[in-house]
């Protein structure tokens, strides 16, 4: 428990443990308290787990007036949202059993509408197969900042690679500016793919599981296009955490600037050349389904057009993800946006599943930005 609130609040009410990050995102964006009941009830483990009580702490770190109440069984969540203030020289170990991205891709979603701008250091595993890598983050969601009309992206800089069980990793994340407003988006040409690029990490492997990650990777996509080119990323003794592991993240950029990605972090067993091979099919089938962004920032992007000026915001989408239909029925509880979800007209380079999105933003403004 932290703090305890002196005044009656009216709290929304939520069920169970789904969205649980996404709807302490929403509630401290909104300003408005929630109350999550049964969570986990019905599990042989009940309750909140370690890394979302992690996550409520990260939240009182960057906030100034944030209060959560758990109960004795951790089924139950009070959580009354502060002003959101940023900070620098701020630090955060992430418990290995959820990587940094989780908590890192709240920090990106968060980090325009702070009082000032935010520089914190996380410690714990930086891949899994449960969040989006750090690795993503930093090429590939970051630069939607520029899209918003944010003049610059944060920077994420990988000082440890941490793999699990034990993690050990270490990265510092930090933006210089903060935003008063977002822009209004309009996204509606995917375009065809150019080019893919890519990154494969050992940490405490030899060196050959990247290249072998490489070929085996490129076996599949030189079939298709000539341009491709990944990157190897070797680890090494203090720099390469407390785990040996490896892995890979493919990303596909088309000639409209839009972005698609996969990732895979190795298993027990699991031999590089078929990690390779996998992560480049998964690649071909986020291609596949087309959008202005992948299913991973599906999300975040119509998180950033709810925030919007009160105007026309539309982008393109691939087929939508039940985690993205879940945030679209949240955004519309928390800041009375709603979306006209239709068929993408152009349905361009055979992309049959591609819907076109279209709000009226809520004119979200950060009256907390400092002056300077």
């Amino acid at each position: 428990m932290s703090g305890r609130s002196t005044t009656k609040r009216k709290y929304m009410e939520f069920e169970g443990s789904t969205n649980f990050r996404n709807r302490i995102i929403c509630s401290t964006l909104s300003g408005k308290p929630i109350h999550i009941r049964n969570i986990r009830a019905d599990d042989e483990r009940i309750g909140i787990r370690d890394y979302e009580a992690s996550f409520l702490r990260l939240m009182e770190r960057i906030t100034n007036g944030s209060m959560f109440k758990i109960n004795n069984t951790g089924t139950m969540v009070k959580y009354s949202p502060g002003l959101l203030a940023g900070g620098d020289e701020l630090k955060h170990d992430c418990p290995v059993t959820r990587s940094i991205g989780y908590y890192l891709e709240a920090l990106v979603t968060l980090a325009p509408f702070c009082k000032e701008p935010i520089g914190i250091e996380l410690t714990g595993v930086t891949n899994d197969d449960s969040d989006c890598s750090v690795d993503t983050l930093r090429v590939v969601t970051t630069p939607l900042y520029l899209r918003f009309g944010l003049e610059i992206s944060p920077t994420i800089k990988i000082n440890k690679r941490g793999c699990q069980p034990l993690g050990g990793g270490m990265v510092y994340f930090s933006t210089k500016t903060v935003a008063n407003t977002l822009r209004p988006i309009q996204w509606n040409t995917v375009g065809k793919v150019k080019r893919v690029r890519g990154l494969a990490f050992t940490a405490r492997c030899s060196p050959l599981f990247a290249t072998r990650l490489i070929e085996s990777s490129r076996g599949v996509l030189n079939n298709l296009l000539p341009d491709v080119y990944i990157h190897s990323d070797v680890y090494k003794g203090a720099q390469a955490g407390l785990s040996s592991g490896y892995g890979l993240m493919l990303l596909a950029e088309t000639v409209s600037g839009s972005v698609f990605t996969a990732e895979l972090t190795a298993k027990d067993g699991v031999l590089p050349e078929d990690l390779g091979k996998e992560v480049a099919h998964m690649l071909l089938e986020e291609v596949k389904r087309g959008g202005v962004v992948d299913s991973s920032h599906q999300s975040l992007m119509l998180l950033w057009m709810c925030l919007g000026p009160e105007d026309i915001h539309k982008v393109i989408l691939g087929q939508l993800t039940q985690q993205t239909i879940r945030c679209i029925r949240e955004y519309r509880d928390f800041f009375g946006v709603t979306f006209k979800i239709a068929p993408d007209e152009k349905q361009e380079n055979g992309r049959t599943g591609q819907v076109s999105m279209t709000c009226i933003g809520s004119g979200y403004k950060n009256f907390s930005r400092k002056v300077r």
